[in-house]
């Protein structure tokens, strides 16, 4: 967990601690400037959601239709919300840029938590206190969806240099933001040659999105006439998940523009040369999607909450309890979305709708345990359903859904997984239902 020490450390580039008094105090250059209550103490239950993404949002919104007393603060850096799922059909131009960019405010104002646009630069669990940058707010419930972040370090070690210059020149595009704009203005502007894309090793946030942005960066190729390739380097023996349905979109719909390259694990990047050495060969290129491996975001470590491995090694994913998603060193805090281990005994998705579906799992959870009630490990249980869009012209899809049933004596979590590999419009047209469908959900 992140001390006092800690805290005081991690205020800003260059902050000297100045005390270790009951408030903080930090410097920020000459200026001196005391941690102070960003909020009042909460007067009956506060929950405090960190993450305004599909899990944060469901989260927050939900609390507030179960119990409308209870005092729900929304935390997110971010100015506005830029969805992951459907940024591949963006990226080709499917839909505009305000099918998946929505405010913050209008669902806040109509569910009436409150919105706070800041950065989190520490986490008190012994104090119950998540520090901004303008101040700290006092929780009960603590609420971590915090998403992704990228770990290079596998490729780079700690050379922060050839970090900075592979995400700068080659974005992943798995973080919301000007990564996804650099990418789709790299896809239209390449003229010639191989572009490859990267699919990570180990676990990862939305499975199928690299065959699926493979598919949408061959539809600008295909349709701009572009002299070149994707080539999709997986460390995997064979695409997945569904894999019948992308082989399909790449042999009938893009032949001779996708390469699949499985069993092709990274083993040296040269982003400078702009080479690619795998265990399948070396691969040099034009230009490249390249996305790392993954860990659960940074808010999850602020907390120390992170799993251990058997020798004591961090996994990279939050310790959690599958069925109720609370922290395992804390029933206070809760970890959702994309966040979660996958070290769980079941391979909960790391996806958009599943992430939306935990949200409403925890807000029940916790509105029950507020009112002196419990609700029963494993009755409420996730699903998940997750389209693929593998063709632009016409527009056609495949897709996924998944349920999850809990064997209380076994204490085992099953999934039961339907898969339609057969691409048609009329899935196509149900993914932008789905979409609108979720949207309205966390918005509207």
């Amino acid at each position: 967990m992140v001390t006092r020490r800690d805290l005081l450390k991690s205020a800003g580039l260059g902050a000297l601690a100045l005390g270790f008094s009951s408030q903080p105090v930090f410097a920020a250059g000459e200026k001196i400037v005391k941690m102070e209550a960003l909020m009042p103490p909460p007067k009956g239950n506060r929950v405090v959601v960190c993450g305004g993404g599909w899990a944060g949002l469901t989260v927050a919104k939900y609390l507030k239709r179960e119990n409308p007393n209870i005092d729900v603060v929304l935390i997110e850096q971010r100015p506005n919300f830029f969805s992951c799922p459907i940024s591949n059909p963006w990226l080709a131009n499917l839909v505009n840029l305000d099918f998946i960019s929505y405010d913050y405010n209008q669902p806040a104002a109509k569910y009436g938590y409150r919105f706070v646009n800041d950065r989190i630069i520490a986490i008190e669990r012994d104090r119950r206190r998540v520090y901004t940058t303008k101040g700290y707010i006092e929780y009960n419930y603590l609420v971590l969806a915090p998403g992704i972040r990228y770990n290079y370090a596998p490729w780079f070690g700690d050379n922060q240099e050839l970090i900075r210059y592979t995400k700068l020149n080659y974005p992943p595009a798995y973080i919301p933001g000007s990564e996804h704009l650099a990418l789709k203005r790299k896809i239209w502007e390449f003229e010639e040659g191989d572009f490859v894309i990267t699919v990570p090793p180990g676990a990862y946030r939305c499975p199928p999105a690299p065959y699926e942005r493979a598919c949408m960066v061959a539809e600008v190729f295909k349709r701009n006439k572009v002299k070149g390739r994707v080539i999709i380097l997986d460390p995997k023996d064979d695409i997945a998940p569904k894999g019948p349905g992308f082989r399909m979109a790449y042999e009938q719909v893009y032949l001779g523009i996708v390469e699949v390259v499985t069993k092709a694990s990274i083993k040296e990047i040269d982003p400078m040369k702009k080479v690619i050495k795998t265990t399948a060969g070396d691969f040099k290129f034009a230009d490249a999607n390249i996305i790392p491996p993954q860990q659960a975001g940074e808010l999850v470590w602020m907390a120390d909450l992170i799993a251990k491995d058997k020798e004591g090694k961090p996994t990279g994913w939050a310790d959690q309890d599958p069925l109720t998603f609370q922290a395992k060193a804390d029933p206070n805090v809760f970890l959702l979305g994309d966040v979660i281990s996958p070290a769980l005994g079941v391979a909960y998705p790391k996806s958009g709708h599943h992430a939306n579906s935990q949200g409403k799992i925890v807000a029940k959870i916790i509105a029950s345990r507020i009112a002196g009630k419990e609700i029963k490990p494993g009755s409420l249980m996730p699903e998940n359903v997750c389209y693929s869009m593998v063709n632009g012209s016409p527009q056609e899809a495949i897709v996924i859904s998944v349920n999850y049933e809990y064997n209380e004596k076994e204490n085992k979590i099953t999934p039961r997984a339907r898969t339609i590999n057969d691409r048609s419009e009329a899935l196509a047209k149900s993914t932008y239902e789905w979409a609108r469908a979720m949207y309205r959900d966390m918005f509207s």
